[in-house]
């Protein structure tokens, strides 16, 4: 039955939409993490295989980073921030790789606070001091923050730190809150034996004004020219696999064990869930589908990136985000 299986696999593979046995170089945003599983699911159950494609998945350096990897010509497609693309489309669009499956329909950029404090409104942050890394998003748009919720700018400090020491910080109660993206930093202050549900506060930048998106598949624009097929393929089979995960969550936990033995399971099945509930999940992702983006929001996001990372050029909405290789939207939705 096994060899049956096989042989039959290989056929759709060889008869699939995409060219037989296509490479692909793939990098993930980070270390082996459970909001990775549909790209590894599809890998773990052949999906790629079956659209004829031989992909190769490394870690990453970081959701920003994973549009360099591209753009240096090492890799052909990933897992990444499509705010990235936005900032890099103005300088290089020539080469700049274009989001073609939004997963993150929501941002994860956040303010994280201690309850005991009492910082529960944009409001509350005056007179604070925050600390975040220099270049990420949540730092670098927090003036654009500040002036979507009236905040006057110059009465919050900001802290300049390494990622490593934003958690730890807020915790000793040396700042008063973290600029982070909030599916790392939940599960940081988890690794620190903290409560984040309990005993921390996470002011969303998405439910203040930033609406913008997150991470999704992006490709490069020479696989996009010279294979078409190969990313239908690609942005099918992932799609298949994100679509799976919400109804076998230990499906997309299995897969990423497969692919990384030595990452905690419970620690990134909880990833994986927090990912499905916080950033996958939305009204906008259930009226459109997975992968997809809203034209208006699109570019009002692309406008707030602009403003924030003051680009010369704002850069257009289809050099940035292409639905043309999604599936029907019957398979983008969720059970």
């Amino acid at each position: 039955m096994l060899k049956f299986l096989t042989a039959t696999a290989s056929l759709i593979a060889l008869a699939g939409p995409a060219l037989a046995q296509t490479d692909i170089r793939f990098t993930l945003g980070w270390k082996t993490q459970g909001s990775d599983a549909p790209i590894l699911l599809a890998q773990e159950r052949g999906y790629f295989e079956e659209e004829g494609l031989r992909v190769t998945i490394d870690q990453g350096e970081g959701s920003a980073a994973t549009v360099t990897r591209i753009m240096s010509g090492t890799y052909d497609a990933g897992f990444g921030d499509i705010n990235a693309i936005i900032q890099n489309a103005a300088e290089r669009p020539e080469v700049t790789p274009v989001m073609v499956y939004q997963l993150w329909n929501n941002p994860p950029f956040t303010i994280v606070t201690r309850k005991a404090d009492g910082i529960a409104t944009p409001a509350d942050l005056e007179g604070k001091t925050l600390g975040g890394s220099p270049g990420t998003p949540t730092t670098r748009l927090l003036p654009v923050f500040a002036r979507m919720n009236g905040l006057d700018p110059d009465t919050i400090t900001v802290e300049s730190l390494a990622p490593n020491l934003t958690e730890p910080m807020l915790i000793r109660g040396d700042i008063d809150g973290s600029l982070v993206f909030n599916i790392t930093a939940w599960f940081n202050l988890i690794n620190n034996r903290q409560d984040p549900e309990a005993d921390y506060d996470w002011m969303s930048f998405g439910d203040h004004g930033l609406d913008l998106y997150g991470n999704g598949v992006m490709v490069s624009q020479a696989m996009i020219a010279e294979n078409p097929d190969a990313v239908t393929g690609l942005v099918r089979a992932i799609n298949r696999a994100a679509v799976e995960i919400a109804s076998d969550a230990d499906a997309g936990a299995d897969a990423v064990m497969a692919y990384d033995s030595l990452a905690n399971r419970d620690l990134e099945m909880a990833r994986m869930t927090y990912s499905y509930d916080n950033l996958i999940t939305s009204d906008e992702a259930s009226r459109i589908g997975l992968g997809d983006v809203d034209d208006d929001r699109l570019s009002r996001a692309i406008d707030i990136v602009a403003e924030g990372y003051q680009l010369a050029v704002t850069p257009d909405a289809a050099q940035v985000f292409s639905r043309d290789f999604l599936p029907p939207l019957t398979d983008r939705q969720l059970p």
